[in-house]
Parts: structure tokens; C-alpha cells; sequence
């Protein structure tokens, strides 16, 4: 019996409270093959409930590009990088996109 992929491509938002901290979980996840891409936005504010308080932070945000059978590794791997408690870790799938970009995404994240 052989093994199937699910090479559904994912794009994962991952916010870090600093630029070293979006520096090294970026680095690894490309290197590591767990990410194909990582775009690293700065300039975010974001505004949350936490502990009862209302919280405004400075923070940069990752757009992450991966498939869906690498996003338990990813998240994992993540959690294992990433200072805070409870880190923001969503993935949504992508409907579309340019067929040899998605492709490319497949390509690199292939376990090595």
C-alpha cells in the first residue's frame, strides 16, 4: 500500500512579538523544509483580550506557505521557537492560486 500526501497548499499566520524571534522561526521552518516560503510583515499592531485585560502590542506577522501534511511538523516546530504562552498558529487553505507557484510549494516542502 502506498503512502498518499496531502499536498493541499496552506497559507499558516504565525505573529512574533520581535524581529529576531520572526528571524530564527522563519530561518528554520525554510531550512527544515516545514515551510516552502515565509513572508515577514512588519509594522503590526494587534489588539487582544488576555488575562481579563485588553492588550496592544507591536508584532510582526509571518505568512507562512506549506501543505497540509507538513502543518503538524510546522506547528510543532513553531511552538518549540516561539516566547509566547500562546502563540497565534492559524492555517487556511488555499482555493487557488498560479498553478506553478502552488506546485513549487509541493516541490519544497517534500520531507528531505
Amino acid at each position: 500500500m502506498t503512502e498518499t500526501r496531502d499536498t493541499a497548499v496552506y497559507v499558516v499566520y504565525v505573529t512574533c512579538p520581535a524581529p529576531a524571534v520572526a528571524s530564527e522561526i522563519s530561518r528554520t521552518l525554510v531550512d527544515e523544509h516545514l515551510a516552502a516560503c515565509v513572508n515577514v510583515v512588519p509594522g503590526l499592531q494587534s489588539v487582544y483580550h488576555w488575562q481579563g485585560q485588553v492588550e496592544v502590542d507591536e508584532e510582526l506577522l509571518l505568512l507562512i506557505k506549506t501543505t497540509a501534511d507538513r502543518f503538524e511538523s510546522l506547528k510543532a516546530r513553531v511552538l518549540t521557537l516561539h516566547p509566547d504562552e500562546l502563540p497565534e498558529i492559524l492555517a487556511v487553505r488555499a482555493a487557488d492560486g498560479l498553478d506553478g507557484y502552488l506546485r513549487w510549494v509541493k516541490e519544497t516542502t517534500e520531507p528531505a
